[in-house]
């Protein structure tokens, strides 16, 4: 038997001796024992839970903004995609100078754009994260039915104006006269500051957009001018008695005002050259006429023997070799045949009454065509008069007696110069045809008219 006592509770705690003063006590687990003495409890630094509380509360913070950030972008990019207000298409102008602000303003107002705020802040948006600023450019933009924000604002970063205009510049025209249809067109803005130089600006159609400056519609004919001149200039023909792109320019001016027929315009060039290789007056009529009325147009009238011998600048009958500067804005065919003239030994070349004309290598073959474009001209003459004594409204306001009268002191063909060396005495035969500046009271000859 055991010695255990049965009126005695086993004891429940883990240290022998020790007797549960209550049962609540006995069923108790035991307690763990006191820490030793000389151990001190690890306590975390203040600083280091402040700077945790402190991190978790800006994480919180940025993790909010995150969240908002994110609603309202999906928020603008579903409004800046959907479809617009417009129930039908609209042409809508944007003047030069305004900014983003009076641009979306009035695009509200116009009724392209539902919320001028959305715009504004989409276009903020992408200039600040994009990968470059986003400009909104001036003009006329015909906005499509439904279009939404997305498409107007692609429409004004881009600056495809649906609406836009052309002048265009012929060739031959002086830098006065280009200036002057410039100034004249009234879907361009501003002024031009000064007249550019002779022969700077390149004839061509230009189209724009509604408001653009006049002075920056200049500038790009002076820009595509000196382009088209540096890529030419390379292919030149070898051996031209020019030296710069300046003379180019000038002989170039010089083809463009003798013939406005593009498969003539080579010939006339080989004509000028070989003169200058002679050493030989190049004689171009265009030459007197602008040494008297420079950049204004055209002379009015028929050239007379006092003008022909009127020393100016530019008259190439009383000067050796080019004039000092272009007499008017040439094209690209006349640069290009100036650049490369045909390889002829033309020296003349006069009206064959077609509109073209007749080159001769010879004093003799000059004459001959001379000869024939006399009579032609005469057999014109002839007609004229003979139509005005019929039916003088038909003809004109003067008679025939009084358009001879005016005309009885001009020289339809001054004289030629025979080339060096020859013996032979040179006739008064026209290097070119006639000049063009006929009275408005006789009939057109049968000779090309420079462009107006």
């Amino acid at each position: 038997m055991s010695d255990m006592r049965r009126d005695v509770l086993p004891s429940l705690s883990s240290r022998k001796g020790l007797r549960p003063k209550s049962p609540a006590e006995a069923l108790e687990p035991g307690r763990a024992p006191n820490r030793p003495r000389g151990m001190r409890r690890r306590r975390e630094p203040r600083a280091l839970s402040g700077l945790v509380k402190v991190v978790s509360g800006v994480l919180t913070i940025v993790l909010v903004f995150m969240a908002f950030a994110g609603g309202v972008t999906l928020l603008l990019r579903h409004l800046f995609d959907q479809p617009g207000p417009l129930e039908a298409a609209r042409v809508i102008t944007i003047p030069k100078g305004e900014g983003r602000i009076e641009i979306a303003e009035r695009l509200e107002q116009e009724g392209a754009i539902a919320s001028r705020w959305v715009f504004l802040a989409s276009h903020l948006t992408q200039s600040w994260f994009g990968p470059k600023s986003l400009e909104l450019k001036a003009g006329e933009y015909e906005v499509k039915k439904g279009a939404s924000m997305r498409e107007v604002l692609d429409m004004l970063v881009e600056g495809k104006s649906a609406v836009l205009y052309k002048l265009t510049i012929p060739e031959g025209l002086t830098s006065q006269q280009i200036v002057e249809r410039v100034n004249g067109e009234a879907a361009l803005s501003g002024q031009v500051a000064a007249i550019p130089a002779e022969g700077s600006l390149f004839p061509d159609t230009y189209r724009f957009s509604k408001g653009t400056d006049r002075q920056e519609l200049v500038e790009l004919m002076k820009a595509k001018q000196q382009q088209f001149l540096d890529g030419v200039w390379d292919k030149r023909q070898q051996g031209l008695p020019i030296e710069s792109k300046d003379k180019a320019l000038i002989l170039a001016s010089l083809i463009e005002r003798e013939t406005g027929r593009p498969d003539e315009r080579d010939r006339v060039a080989a004509v000028f050259v070989n003169r200058l290789k002679k050493a030989m007056r190049l004689q171009s009529d265009p030459t007197i006429v602008y040494g008297i009325v420079g950049g204004a147009g055209p002379l009015g009238r028929a050239i007379t023997r006092a003008d022909i011998d009127k020393k100016t600048p530019y008259n190439t009958y009383q000067n050796d070799g080019l004039p000092p500067g272009p007499i008017c804005n040439p094209g690209r065919s006349a640069i290009e045949s100036a650049l490369n003239p045909a390889k002829t030994n033309d020296l003349y070349f006069v009206a064959d009454g077609n509109g073209g004309h007749v080159f001769s290598a010879t004093l003799k073959d000059h004459n001959a065509a001379v000869a024939t474009w006399r009579k032609l001209e005469k057999d014109m003459k002839a007609k004229q008069e003979a139509q005005i004594k019929q039916d003088p409204k038909q003809g004109g306001t003067a008679t025939g007696a009084e358009t001879a009268a005016a005309n009885a002191d001009t020289i339809p063909n001054p004289p030629a110069e025979a080339p060096a060396g020859d013996t032979e005495a040179a006739p008064a035969t026209p290097l070119t045809a006639p000049p063009a500046e006929a009275k408005a009271s006789s009939l057109p000859l049968p000779v090309r008219k420079p462009k107006q």
